[in-house]
């Protein structure tokens, strides 16, 4: 035993030990991600029984989908007042989704398995998703037009789809015309409005500029007028049609078409159908916009917020924290104060990441943004134009976050390149200047990659400074569209990450949300994977094609 000591052999097994423990952790984590995550577009059974809790004069009829199941102690369910037998040890209970959170006042409920009657599954009991008040469950009866019923039994449900189909086109035209036509004309409306204050600031105002004005003006709002009619009708259109269905109480409720997202009878769906609704449904959580708080819809204007916001900030940091490096290891002089940059360096890269929202909001924000709209935006002020946290700031703030990442990973590289390459390369003739960026730089690339692989990895995952420096919880408007300069960096944007920490700690509905909480957290994983994946193919790109340079 002591010589198996000494021979190291049982510091090798710890380490493989350790190494394997924390494989697990990781690899157990996606899989609950993966597994949570992708179960929540699959259209799960509603089952329909009866409840009997103690003490009631007659049994509620339950309508729902079991969400979890979890079993307690006795001991624990009659301190918290549930009339159970003082014998029973144990005691299983269901969380149950309901929905019609605006009938019952709430969508969750947790039931006593004991109480309950037999499950039963009616193919008929049909599930909404709504574009407010969460989904809602219930029996169709009847379908109405102008409040004239129009269709029943048999004929019910495909007339219903149809119509279905046509509101939500209808919809999506309204939607386009308040988010692209509309948008536009208030954009332009907004410039004539800070062009003449632009004017008058500069004391170039003339009638002849001010008749130009109106004139402009006259035409956007006329505009304005012919979109907003078309947008009434396309209103009164689609508020016709109507749905009534019998909810759990036996109460009918009417439901409009204009306010249903989609429909499904999960319990009448065969295994393709479900299979073709949980495409459907992930592609629309995946290119959807949120609703209710975040809580319902898609989450497109996160992804698409948290990829522009790398994307800007790996242009930020790549130049920057490579030419730094540079600088550092070719051209600064080796003594203590390069040696005191060095340990600054590494120190910075361990400040907690709150501490540079805090800056970036003061020092980018506050100071820098508001110098730039005192030099360049003054017909704006006081309304702040870039002194106001956004997407430039953001990303400015994750460059200096993850600068010394590159900088670290781009001088090891630098470091790794023999002296005999850059001795031959001078023995040829060729400058310092030459043997660098010719030479010593193209075959340190890899290691830049690796840096940036490393700078995204972090910068798509942050939340805490983001929260200060241009995230919020709901963003009215993409920061690239097709008005002039069509990328806007002074806008707040979306982020994945504090997608998952609102939907996660500040959603007013804590059991609709945990599941999107998965989902969203399971797309966030496969985004970096994906920008990862992307970052390491074009350094391996790189790696070959300088090594069979060299060869």
């Amino acid at each position: 035993m002591k010589e198996w000591w000494k021979s190291g052999a049982p510091w090798i097994w710890l380490n493989g030990g350790a190494v394997t423990i924390s494989m697990i952790m990781v690899f157990g984590l996606l899989l609950l991600i993966l597994v949570r995550g992708f179960g929540n577009f699959w259209p799960h059974g509603i089952f329909e029984t009866t409840y009997m809790e103690p003490g009631a004069d007659a049994p509620v009829r339950v309508i729902g989908e079991l969400r979890r199941s979890e079993t307690l102690t006795g001991e624990a369910m009659r301190s918290a007042g549930v009339d159970i037998p003082e014998d029973q040890v144990l005691v299983e209970r269901h969380l149950v989704k309901m929905g019609n959170r605006d009938v019952t006042g709430r969508d969750f409920g947790y039931f006593i398995d004991d109480f309950m009657d037999e499950w039963r599954y009616p193919e008929d009991i049909t599930v909404l998703e709504r574009r407010e008040w969460g989904d809602f469950l219930g029996t169709p009866l009847r379908l109405l037009e102008n409040d004239v019923t129009v269709a029943v039994g048999d004929s019910l449900w495909p007339e219903f789809q149809q119509r279905l189909e046509r509101s939500n086109d209808l919809f999506d035209e309204i939607r386009r015309i308040e988010r692209g036509a509309i948008g536009n004309v208030n954009f332009r409306i907004e410039r004539v409005r800070l062009d003449e204050r632009r004017a008058e600031l500069r004391g170039t105002t003339t009638p002849e500029l001010e008749a130009q004005f109106a004139q402009r003006r006259a035409d956007l709002e006329a505009e304005y007028r012919v979109l907003e009619e078309r947008l009434n009708r396309l209103y009164d259109d689609a508020a016709r049609d109507s749905l009534v269905l019998r909810v759990a109480d036996g109460q009918e409720v009417t439901v409009r078409l204009a306010d249903i997202v989609k429909a499904w009878q999960p319990n009448n769906m065969s295994i393709p159908a479900k299979v073709g609704f949980y495409v459907s449904d992930f592609f629309g959580f995946i290119f959807g916009y949120p609703r209710e708080a975040n809580t319902e819809g898609g989450i497109f204007p996160a992804i698409f917020g948290t990829v522009v916001m790398v994307l800007v900030m790996s242009i930020i940091v790549t130049p920057f924290g490579v030419l730094a490096a540079i600088y550092l290891r070719e051209y600064a002089k080796q003594g203590a104060l390069l040696k005191t940059i060095r340990i600054s360096v590494y120190n910075l890269a361990g400040v907690p990441s709150i501490v540079f929202g805090v800056f970036g909001l003061g020092f980018f924000v506050y100071f820098v943004g508001g110098q730039i709209d005192q030099a360049f935006y003054p017909e704006a002020l006081p309304a702040p134009t870039f002194g106001t946290p956004g997407l430039f700031w953001a990303s400015l703030t994750l460059a200096l976050l993850t600068l010394p990442v590159v900088i670290v990973s781009t001088e090891e590289g630098l470091a790794r390149i023999p002296s005999t390459i850059r001795e031959g390369s001078l023995a040829l003739g060729a400058t310092k200047g030459e043997t660098l960026w010719k030479v010593v730089v193209p075959l340190a690339t890899p290691a830049m990659m690796t840096g940036l692989i490393l700078a995204i990895a972090r910068a798509a995952g942050e939340v805490a400074p983001l929260m200060l420096v241009g995230v919020v919880k709901l963003a009215p408007t993409l920061p690239i569209d097709g008005n002039f300069p069509f990328i806007h960096l002074e806008r707040k944007i979306m982020h994945m990450g504090f997608h998952i920490y609102d939907v996660g700690f500040q959603s007013p509905h804590a059991e609709a949300a945990e599941q999107l909480v998965y989902a969203t957290a399971l797309i966030l994983v496969l985004l970096i994977v994906v920008l990862n994946l992307t970052a390491i193919t074009i350094r391996n790109h790189l790696r070959e094609k300088y090594r069979a340079e060299g060869d």
